[in-house]
């Protein structure tokens, strides 16, 4: 067992990224967005929920 949590971090990191492709492909039904938006991952996440769920 590693220690520092590492399972939990990377489980964290794949689901901010496939939290992010899903709102992404929702939104835009773009590939190409999907993709950069994966790669931002929880950034991408934190910026819809601001921008288009607290209006």
């Amino acid at each position: 067992m590693k220690a520092g949590g590492s399972g939990i971090a990377k489980a964290g990191i794949g689901f901010g990224t496939a939290l992010a492709i899903t709102i992404s492909w929702s939104a835009n039904k773009s590939l190409l967005w999907a993709i950069v938006h994966g790669l931002l991952s929880w950034i991408y996440v934190i910026y819809y929920a601001l921008v288009h769920h607290f209006k």
